[in-house]
């Protein structure tokens, strides 16, 4: 009987935060430098929200909005108007103080530290491979400097929703041009990232970075680092 074929990699998606680079401490960094930025703008919301009560506010709208999952920016913007109404702030002033304290949280945001392998890693891969940066979260890999590398940037809240909904790896494949089984997807969280890639058929790369232990019996290919998943491509099971 003939063989079937089976399908070459041509493309790679690859998750952002904690996939390129450390998120806790670049978020921890973006909302100390908006905090202090609204302190100096409207020192009454920060008096009466500090940094951990507007947390756990933006939490709270979380648990109420799960539709919104998908758009962290609208659910910060949200809680910020909560925070300027319950200060008795409200009208279209509040509103430009809110719009530019994103501003400055989304310049913070985007100010990330790679970690050490990723810059050449990336030059690397992008000349062997079609790449995709695919993100739940907002930071912006052009804005960044790493947006020569990527063919394509889909964001959750561009599209609506987020990994692992099999509806946005297949929006990568089609910005690719490939089919699902000729892409891998390479992420650091193992629901969203790997079993939501292999539920939509792709292939599935574990970033852990960590040395986790896998919890259960399937396993999937598993990288420290993007020079580890470079090894994994040359290798015959890659």
């Amino acid at each position: 009987m003939p063989r079937s074929r089976v399908p070459r990699l041509r493309a790679i998606t690859l998750d952002l935060d904690d996939t390129l680079w450390p998120s806790a401490p670049t978020l921890a960094r973006a909302e100390l430098r908006a905090h202090a930025w609204l302190a100096a703008q409207a020192p009454v919301v920060t008096a009466m929200w500090p940094l951990e009560a507007l947390r756990e506010l933006r939490m709270a709208l979380f648990g109420r909005h799960p539709e919104l999952r998908h758009d962290f920016l609208r659910l910060r913007r949200m809680a910020l108007h909560s925070a300027f109404e319950q200060a008795g702030l409200s009208g279209a002033a509040a509103g430009g103080i809110i719009e530019r304290a994103l501003d400055v949280f989304m310049a913070a945001r985007n100010e990330v530290d790679l970690y050490p392998e990723v810059r050449a890693s990336l030059e690397r891969l992008s000349r062997r491979f079609a790449l995709a940066s695919l993100t739940n979260g907002n930071a912006d890999v052009r804005r960044i400097g790493l947006g020569h590398f990527f063919n394509a940037t889909i964001s959750a809240h561009a599209h609506g929703t987020s990994k692992p909904d099999a509806v946005l790896f297949h929006i990568a494949c089609r910005e690719l041009k490939c089919e699902p089984g000729e892409v891998v997807h390479v992420g650091d969280d193992v629901e969203l990232d790997v079993r939501g890639a292999r539920a939509a058929g792709l292939h599935a790369v574990w970033m852990n970075r960590a040395n986790s232990d896998w919890a259960g019996d399937d396993a999937p290919v598993a990288v420290t680092d993007l020079h580890d998943l470079e090894r994994w491509l040359d290798s015959p099971s890659g």
